[in-house]
């Protein structure tokens, strides 16, 4: 399989896999024109679109697509009804597509209804988990966020994290001016730095290096609690993460 990342919007990718006869699936299309495009430059044939939520930046190009590509399979969770998914998926459904089983996922954090689609090693993760960081709450909780994170980070530490933004060296400069003494995250933001200096892409990512420098996979991490003075006494488990997420949101 090829897999391809297609800028789009302000900071958006737009994921597509293709097989050897270029067949296509189509991932969280933000705006139509870069994906046509694209599908015409290669001669590719468009078979599935899979969504992870509905926000407008993930799905404002399905309609568009569909009346370029009318027999392509939309798969999506129930809030992505009314944004044109035609088979809605659910947490344990297997979604089989160019001859991949994709598991869902149930990711809720960033909205409620939000999923994400393994297949290995390929994992869609939408807005759930970005390499260095987190999505933002806007419907769920920090819990539910936890939770969705404690799922990926049980897949193979070779898992390919196919986010949906270009969000890295933010997410590395908030990491660096938490544990500015830690080696790897430090390390990492000075690579990332310099790639997005060149307009490089950061993308995608392995879940084995996510767990060493993104510090929503480190919340156990004493120095972690250390630094956002979390008392684990008495706390859930997922009190760090939520402290943690708050602090980016005003970082």
């Amino acid at each position: 399989m090829n897999l391809t990342s297609i800028p789009a919007l302000q900071d958006n990718y737009i994921w597509t896999l293709t097989d050897n006869e270029g067949k296509c699936l189509i991932v969280d299309p933000g705006e139509a024109q870069p994906v046509i495009e694209k599908v015409k430059a290669n001669g590719w044939q468009p078979v599935a679109i899979l969504l992870t939520h509905h926000h407008n930046d993930h799905v404002g190009g399905v309609n568009t697509l569909l009346e370029h590509f009318p027999d392509v399979d939309i798969f999506g969770p129930q809030e992505t009804v009314d944004k044109g998914a035609k088979t809605v998926v659910r947490e344990g459904d297997q979604v089989s597509i160019l001859g991949l089983v994709f598991e869902v996922i149930a990711t809720p954090g960033h909205t409620l209804g939000h999923v994400s689609y393994f297949s290995s090693p390929y994992l869609f993760c939408g807005d759930t988990m970005f390499s260095g960081g987190c999505g933002r709450l806007f419907e769920g909780t920090a819990e539910q966020m936890y939770q969705s994170f404690q799922k990926l980070n049980t897949l193979p530490e070779d898992t390919l994290v196919c986010c949906a933004h270009e969000y890295t060296l933010s997410n590395l400069t908030f990491a660096a001016a938490i544990l500015p003494h830690d080696p790897q995250i430090m390390a990492e933001y000075q690579k990332i730095k310099d790639l997005r200096a060149e307009n490089g892409i950061s993308l995608p990512t392995k879940l084995e290096h996510e767990r060493s420098i993104n510090l929503f996979l480190r919340t156990q991490d004493p120095d972690l609690k250390k630094a956002l003075s979390v008392d684990p006494t008495g706390k859930p488990v997922w009190q760090t993460f939520a402290v943690l997420r708050e602090k980016k949101d005003h970082f």
